[in-house]
């Protein structure tokens, strides 16, 4: 879940002068995600015409600037999914990346612990998973174990896992930024994108400035790929192939409760429950930031806006689209019990503190001060079952990011690879001179009409529109 970072995202320049009229590749999202693939694109193709263009006047505004900072080995997800490939993959490359460009992190460890022997089957589970997704240096701890690296630590059973990190991610974002702009790439905040249209042989990219009315701009990109985050079922195609309708995005608020100085030597690094393995969260822990201060929690608890960093906030177009979607009352009738624990330690300090007081007993209500909050974008099937892997579908022009919750972060460079991977395998990203100079509907037909990369699924679409799609 989202959590505060340690560095405020980046307040720089609203835009590098005007967007332009055309370009070969737009990325829609300056978050780390859509910077690494902005990054990535001009990394291997120099002299790409690039232009990212972001709503907000800073990058890593949303879920990158609200991230918890800790970077995440790839212990817990499904073998064979995306997310523990890139995750395993992502950790190395952004320590290195944050290493180069002087972006505040450590490789401290994590400790999971059981606190009751019915946990521990979890436990064993969480082990296979890691060793079957080559996390390294795994170690399992008995009681004495767990106090040799967290003293105030108690349970039954623990996981050690030393390849796990923290991360200032909205300076790692801040540094992707200017690597983009270095490499020759566009950087537009503020800027409004309202919708994506195949015309010609390209696409047409309508935006504003965020709050103005009136006629868009259109941005006349060859190809596009969209990293929207919290917004991406908003900016993605309906319809066009037969999943894309099967899922939308519902925001969850996590909220964090700040350790007071006097108990924060409680914690030496990252403490954390055993998860439920039916949920993607992965419940109330305890984590040290790059700045020292620990955090506790978060909750995961259903708002009304996908910027609902306050829980009084509820934007009417958000609402509306969470409670008009089934797989949200299906959701809810599934989860109701959970749901109404989360409630109750959102309102209430004693009840998050009894909670986390099962790993670390020392720890009181008053040991916990208020703190901020993230929300987190979580993709929902009609069913009502909660997408548990990242969601990429494009066709021959424009590549969607449909759910990227964490470990996207961590793994942003393995993840924008992979993106940039499969852009180039359907549409190609050849740099050209000017607008319909090269690159025209004869050059995606020498490339085999944007074929699928290998293991992407066809879908049925409209002719000349094949769609892929990886994911649930």
């Amino acid at each position: 879940m989202p959590s505060p970072t340690t560095s405020a995202p980046d307040r720089g320049r609203a835009a590098d002068g005007d967007p332009p009229g055309s370009c070969d590749l737009v990325v829609v999202g300056a978050g780390i995600v859509g910077l690494a693939v902005a990054r990535e694109a001009l990394t291997r193709r120099p002299g790409l015409r690039v232009v990212v263009l972001e709503r907000e006047d800073a990058v890593a505004a949303h879920q990158t600037g609200h991230n918890s900072g800790v970077a995440h080995s790839g212990l817990y997800y499904r073998p064979g999914s995306l997310k523990a490939r890139l995750a395993v993959q992502g950790v190395e490359s952004l320590l290195a990346f944050c290493a180069e460009h002087g972006v505040a992190h450590e490789r401290c460890g994590k400790v999971v612990v059981a606190t009751r022997s019915e946990e521990v089957p979890r436990l064993d589970e969480l082990e296979r998973r890691g060793r079957a997704n080559g996390v390294p240096g795994l170690q399992r701890l008995d009681p004495a174990g767990i106090r040799r690296h967290e003293p105030h630590v108690r349970g039954v059973d623990g996981l050690w896992s030393p390849g796990t990190g923290i991360v200032d991610f909205a300076g790692a974002s801040r540094a992707l930024a200017a690597d983009v702009r270095a490499r020759g790439g566009a950087l537009h905040l503020g800027r409004e994108v309202l919708g994506a249209a195949r015309s010609g042989d390209g696409v047409h990219v309508r935006h504003r400035p965020r709050g103005a009315t009136g006629a868009p701009d259109v941005l006349r990109a060859r190809r596009a790929i969209v990293c929207a985050g919290a917004w991406a079922d908003a900016l993605a195609p309906r319809g066009a192939a037969p999943a894309d309708g099967d899922v939308r995005v519902v925001p969850f608020r996590g909220a964090y409760r700040v350790l007071r100085p006097e108990a924060a030597s409680l914690v030496r690094g990252l403490v954390y429950p055993v998860p439920d393995p039916d949920l993607p969260f992965l419940g109330v822990h305890l984590t040290r930031g790059t700045d020292g201060e620990v955090h506790a929690g978060p909750t995961a608890l259903l708002v009304g806006a996908r910027d609902a960093y306050r829980l009084t906030r509820v934007r009417r177009r958000d609402l509306g689209a969470t409670v008009r979607w089934p797989g949200t009352w299906r959701m809810a009738r599934t989860w109701w019990r959970t749901a109404g624990g989360e409630v109750h330690r959102t309102v209430s300090r004693r009840a998050m503190a009894a909670e986390l007081a099962r790993m670390v007993p020392d720890l009181r209500a008053a040991d916990l001060l208020p703190g901020p909050a993230g929300v987190r974008a979580q993709a929902l099937r009609r069913d009502g079952g909660l997408v548990d892997d990242f969601v990429l579908d494009g066709d021959d022009r424009t590549l969607h990011v449909r759910n990227a919750p964490s470990p996207a972060a961590t793994a942003s460079l393995a993840l924008a690879a992979e993106i940039v991977d499969r852009a180039e395998a359907s549409f190609g990203l050849e740099p050209t001179q000017r607008w319909g100079a090269t690159g025209g509907r004869a050059a995606l037909e020498r490339r085999g009409g944007g074929a699928a990369a290998p293991g992407l699924s066809r879908a049925r679409a409209a002719p000349g529109r094949a769609r892929w799609r990886t994911g649930p």
